[in-house]
């Protein structure tokens, strides 16, 4: 079979389907139980591709001998071993060789050897203020707690060397006899959630290390062509490109000159740059035959970190390295602030959901014990745009020692679909559900079209100057036609978040540095913020999109300068000529009553795919409509749900055909008759069991 990733969508010899997978982390369970773990976790959970991390310490604990991937030196360091075990089941691989995995395992997966405590070649990751960037080590401090140790700068040449043999070796020796069609590795993930678990991280939070300032220094190079360019634009008169320095500092408030702001553009696309860097070295090194995608973790929670997360992560400077996104940021179904990040990063680009919580609860949250809480965040980052979902971790493991991890102890996790005694239990269920429904209709699902009004523009410079800038990013530091006003683009963002959804609208998220006009025409209505300076050809771009008689509503300033600092208005002009704005888009899908929040997709005007995500202080039933405007009352839907559940219902011709609807939440203690209506047509379950229709057969399920 030949496996491709387009626009974030797996294909199986050209046949696009969503791509749903379980964890197994083998390396935390004995050899001896493999078989029986995987066996019962295709059967039980009708999952059939597993995701495996493969860790650098594990299989590597001693820097002068090669990795074992056989276990010629102990048993389970046996991934050959396992992957053939996975083929004979007939499970499909994602293989995750890191080489930062985190995973909950000592020092992220990293060995012990590559740490700069251990290794005086190994140069230590540095923050802006020259503090070294740690991570949790291996062994344990005079107070009893795990230590932290310095993590190594990724571009740091002996780091970068010694990863390189690492990749190298898991191809030759794992990959090159495993990966399809001669066996079941069918994609490849690299590095974890940014490269060390930093995806969301402050853009001040690395790396200020030597080897990521010279690239940093590079990239200034390439960029502005000539020292002298350099200092024209910024007001400076260095006479070498060492003597530049990165910010380092927050701006405080107040009006900011324009040159200041070209500076925090600079380390901005410096960082995105550096990830890029990383993920196709790492590639690279690699060199897989299948496809390669990476799990990038949502924005935080701090102020700063959505315009850090969205002038880092740029996926469309990879060049053919996928986008995947993880969970652990909160329970959606509960903290609305969780609900929006989440939502966020699903729709940053097309990709799949490769981590999602289903199967810790003492170690993040308790609401994590009862599977209502997954499935609710599944079907929401589907409705939100992934093109896949994950379970984290399938099996619940309790066969490793203190040399992988030292923190936790057994079982790992502790309420998986499968216990660690290889016995699957209600969560179980819940997953067959969803690998079943979207095993019918996962391809029509995803062919869908979302029903949207109105695009984010995203101009990744005004991310990357926001950072930094704070509350004073909203232009109100000084006067909107300012030569130093500032942008916004986080803060805008999420209010942009907020608005459409209280109005019954999907958006979408579409970066403005990369598109054409052909891609922008499929975006009738951006919204946007401003700033003093804006790329010509981006506002070129926008120019030409009004002129085309689509719309543009730009916040805050007005671009009055290129990026170069000359005077450019020509999206200025293209704003003031633009007709007054044309009534808001209708609703697509309404919540009329009850607190949740709902997702269309459509095949044709009366049918398509609804998601309903019901929040946790919801009480009594929800009702939507879809696609409700004033000469119609479009279709009625009224769905009876436990509290912090979900549903999703394909609906064809405005009759419900196949669904899935919780009706029980344990953690919540909320149990409810599970009942569906579509125009009338009612469906109902058993008191506090989950009720589903898949292929037109009714099932309940005890959650």
């Amino acid at each position: 079979m030949r496996f491709e990733l387009r626009d974030g969508v797996l294909h199986t010899d050209g046949a696009p389907g969503l791509l749903a997978t379980a964890d197994y982390p083998y390396y935390r369970d004995r050899p001896t139980v493999w078989r029986d773990r995987l066996e019962t976790l295709r059967d039980a959970t009708g999952i059939r591709v597993v995701s495996s991390y493969i860790p650098w310490r594990h299989h590597q604990p001693d820097p002068d001998a090669p990795p074992d991937f056989t276990g010629a030196t102990r048993p389970d360091r046996d991934v050959v071993g396992y992957l053939r075990i996975c083929a004979e089941l007939g499970l499909s691989v994602i293989a995750k060789p890191g080489p930062f995995i985190h995973a909950e395992t000592n020092y992220g997966g990293l060995p012990d050897w590559i740490c700069p405590l251990r290794n005086p070649e190994v140069e230590p990751q540095l923050d802006a203020d020259g503090e070294t960037v740690r991570w949790i080590g291996s062994v344990p401090g005079p107070d009893g707690e795990i230590e932290r140790w310095p993590l190594p700068a990724p571009l740091g040449a002996h780091f970068a060397a010694r990863t390189a043999e690492w990749l190298r070796a898991v191809n030759k020796e794992v990959l090159e006899s495993n990966t399809t069609p001669d066996g079941p590795v069918v994609l490849v993930q690299i590095a974890n959630e940014g490269l060390f678990t930093d995806g969301s991280l402050p853009l001040w939070a690395y790396d200020y290390s030597a080897p990521g300032l010279d690239f940093f220094r590079s990239g200034l190079r390439r960029h502005y062509g000539s020292l002298d360019a350099y200092n024209s634009l910024h007001g400076t008169t260095h006479t070498d490109w060492a003597q530049i320095e990165p910010p380092r500092e927050r701006h405080s408030g107040g009006p900011l000159d324009v040159r200041r702001q070209l500076g925090y553009a600079d380390w901005g696309r410096n960082q995105s740059d550096a990830l890029a860097e990383a993920y196709h070295t790492w590639s690279e090194a690699l060199a897989p035959e299948v496809p390669v995608v990476v799990n990038l973790n949502p924005p935080a929670e701090h102020p700063y970190s959505l315009d850090s997360w969205l002038a880092r992560v740029r996926p469309e400077r990879w060049n053919g390295i996928a986008y995947g996104f993880t969970n652990w940021m909160g329970v959606v179904s509960t903290d609305h602030d969780s609900h929006a990040r989440y939502v966020v990063g699903a729709k940053r680009a097309p990709g799949p959901n490769l981590e999602e919580n289903w199967g810790f609860s003492e170690l993040y949250d308790r609401a994590y014990a009862a599977g209502a809480t997954s499935f609710h965040q599944s079907l929401l980052a589907l409705a939100a745009g992934a093109t896949g979902i994950n379970v984290y971790t399938g099996v619940a493991t309790s066969g490793w020692g203190d040399d992988l991890d030292a923190k936790h102890t057994p079982p790992y996790p502790d309420c998986p679909p499968v216990g660690a005694d290889g016995v699957a239990i209600g969560k179980a269920g819940t997953v067959r559900m969803l690998a079943d429904f979207f095993d019918a209709h996962g391809a029509e699902f995803l062919a869908a079209t979302p029903a949207t009004g109105a695009s984010w523009g995203l101009y990744a410079p005004y991310a990357a100057i926001a950072a930094w800038t704070g509350d004073a990013a909203e232009g109100r530091a000084s006067a909107p036609d300012s030569a130093d006003a500032l942008p916004g683009c986080g803060r805008p963002l999420r209010e942009f978040h907020e608005r459409m959804r209280s109005q019954g609208q999907d958006y979408r998220i579409v970066d403005l540095e990369s598109a054409t006009a052909e891609r922008l025409a499929d975006h009738p209505h951006l919204v946007l913020h401003g700033g003093a300076f804006m790329h010509a050809q981006v506002q070129r771009l926008l120019a030409d999109h009004l002129r085309a008689g689509h719309r543009v509503d730009l916040l805050g300033p007005v671009p009055q300068l290129d990026e170069q600092l000359t005077r450019c208005t020509v999206l200025a002009e293209a704003l003031a000529a633009q007709p007054v704005a044309d009534a808001p888009e209708p609703p697509m899908a309404e919540v009329r009553s009850g607190s949740a929040d709902a997702y269309w997709r459509a095949l044709a005007p009366r049918t398509g795919y609804l998601t309903v995500l019901v929040q946790s202080d919801n009480d009594g039933p929800v009702e939507v409509a879809i696609g409700a405007g004033p000469d119609s009352r479009g279709i009625q839907v009224v769905i009876d749900s436990a509290r912090g559940g979900a549903a999703v219902l394909r609906i064809v011709d405005g009759v419900l055909d196949d669904f899935l609807l919780t009706g029980g939440n344990s953690f919540l203690g909320s149990s409810v008759t599970p009942s569906v209506s579509v125009d009338g047509g009612a469906v109902s379950g058993t008191h506090g069991q989950d009720l589903a229709r898949i292929g037109g057969e009714l099932r309940t399920l005890v959650p």
